[in-house]
């Protein structure tokens, strides 16, 4: 295995609305430094000095699909630990922000949430490799309840005013219309690999070894994207061992993948 990572995640860009309406989610629920470079810009950051994470763009006349379609399932902020994880949920109910899942899923513990346009988020920790489920070379994910009371108990005394302060982008989770074909486009053209399927409607692929950095479900029967600027994600970056110049390639249901050279 190389000493380092060979492909990370960077950013993530979607369009909304109502920028009005995410600011205070982002900036006061969940803690991050929010910027406004123009009157329809919104950027995201973990920290005063780290790069935008998310970029949010206002465009009023963007629609709204009626139906499920193709696009994003959940975008993933991976925190350092467990007690930073307990943070962050401590800050979650005490802003009495509804949350929509907690669990374990062998590999992680993650926290479930969507914020006001209904984007989902999911907030998580990785357990240490060497103890994450296998099933031979792949990993074995599973999802069961979190121990949410025993993750309280490791919240920090006194908590982090910013518990995404040292957050990264862990992975991408996307709806899409059909498995197959966006399979082979993140295998072939960003080369990943299987890490799991997961029955006939979810797989899980990854560059290093790691659990998942992108994952392509069906559940509910996606649609693909109609014509014309939708609201939500409209695409991602990931910087990419062996790419020499920033290039933008477009899966198979029109979300934009930017890779870039890996520094």
């Amino acid at each position: 295995m190389p000493s380092g990572p060979t492909f990370v995640l960077r950013h993530v860009a979607l369009v909304s609305r109502n920028l009005a309406r995410l600011l205070p989610f982002y900036r006061d629920t969940l803690g991050l430094v929010a910027r406004q470079p123009d009157a329809r810009t919104l950027t995201l950051h973990f920290s005063a000095e780290s790069p935008a994470v998310i970029t949010f763009t206002e465009d009023p006349a963007a629609i709204e699909p009626a139906e499920r379609v193709a696009g994003l399932f959940h975008i993933a902020l991976l925190v350092p630990d467990r007690p930073t994880l307990a943070a962050v949920l401590a800050r979650l109910i005490e802003r009495r922000q509804p949350i929509e899942g907690l669990s374990d899923h062998g590999v992680s513990e993650a926290i479930y949430l969507s914020d006001p346009d209904g984007n989902g988020l999911e907030i998580y920790r990785d357990r240490p490799r060497a103890d994450w489920p296998k099933d031979g070379e792949q990993v074995a994910m599973f999802t069961r309840a979190l121990d949410h009371r025993g993750l309280l108990r490791e919240l920090p005394a006194p908590p982090p005013p910013a518990p995404l302060a040292h957050a990264t982008l862990g992975h991408m989770h996307l709806q899409v219309s059909a498995l197959a074909p966006a399979e082979k486009f993140y295998t072939g053209e960003l080369g990943l690999v299987v890490r799991q399927k997961y029955a006939a409607d979810a797989v899980f692929l990854a560059a290093d070894g790691y659990h998942h950095h992108v994952a392509l479900n069906i559940w509910g029967h996606p649609a693909r994207r109609p014509a014309g600027l939708l609201t939500g994600l409209t695409g991602f970056t990931a910087a990419k061992a062996g790419v020499s110049q920033s290039h933008t390639l477009t899966d198979p249901d029109g979300i934009a993948v930017t890779l870039e050279p890996l520094s």
